[in-house]
């Protein structure tokens, strides 16, 4: 994930890499694949990267879970604004696979029972057949330009559903893999505070040094770890080291 910022004159993103026990925040001056590079986190990754379908993540090795929060958004907005009733049907489809994740965790089950998986399936892959068919696509411009031709918000939404149904359901086919990516979001949020009290950075060092000390704050506390206590021993040349 991450989230724009002013440093100086400038704009910068800030990105954050994060799982429940471990917080890694980093600025660029760019949001896609030269920043992820520079950061050196995602091109090593080999578990499940949960995040918001940005084309940039795609092209690397892991795994990838597209964030399903995003998507009850987009089908709220399509169900309540392009009045498509195929859209609450995907919504309940998608909670209860939720729900259905979740039972089975609290019975120390570790998969989804075979019939019921292809129960999902098939109501998945309905809906999107629903979805289609109430989106037709657009006819082709009178005048023919270079670049796609553009479609409606539904279809946009479906087309990522159809071609990355496997990155949707991830969190269906391994319980490991959270239904959404809540955490970066939440991460992210100490970013937004500092700007609403700040407004901004005014250089590039004074941005790197604070995403390092959130990093290291951020991950001690994930970890139960004395904040205070952690950075008097980190002034006074003993750092307290968070575990890996």
């Amino acid at each position: 994930m991450r989230t724009g910022l002013r440093v100086g004159k400038t704009g910068q993103w800030v990105h954050v890499c994060s799982t429940d026990h471990l917080t890694h925040y980093a600025a660029h001056p760019k949001r896609g694949r030269e920043a992820l590079a520079a950061i050196g986190i995602l091109p090593q990754f080999s578990g499940t990267s949960v995040h918001d379908g940005l084309v940039s993540y795609q092209g690397y090795a892991c795994r990838h879970g597209l964030c399903n929060v995003h998507h009850l958004r987009e089908l709220t907005f399509i169900e309540e604004v392009l009045q498509q009733p195929w859209a609450r049907e995907m919504k309940d489809l998608l909670l209860d696979m939720k729900q259905a994740v979740q039972q089975a965790r609290e019975a120390d089950q570790h998969e989804l029972d075979v019939l019921a998986l292809g129960r999902f399936h098939r109501r998945y892959d309905a809906l999107i057949h629903q979805g289609y068919t109430a989106n037709p696509p657009a006819p082709p411009p009178k005048k023919v330009h270079g670049g796609r031709t553009k479609q409606n918000p539904a279809r946009n939404l479906l087309d990522r559903l159809s071609r990355n149904k496997w990155q949707v359901l991830a969190f269906v086919t391994d319980f490991a893999v959270p239904f959404d990516n809540n955490q970066a979001e939440r991460d992210l949020r100490m970013i937004k505070v500092q700007q609403k009290v700040s407004g901004c950075f005014r250089t590039d060092t004074g941005v790197a040094v604070f995403c390092r000390i959130r990093s290291y704050l951020s991950t001690l506390r994930k970890q139960g770890g004395n904040l205070l206590s952690a950075l008097e021993h980190t002034l006074s040349g003993h750092p307290v080291l968070p575990a890996l």
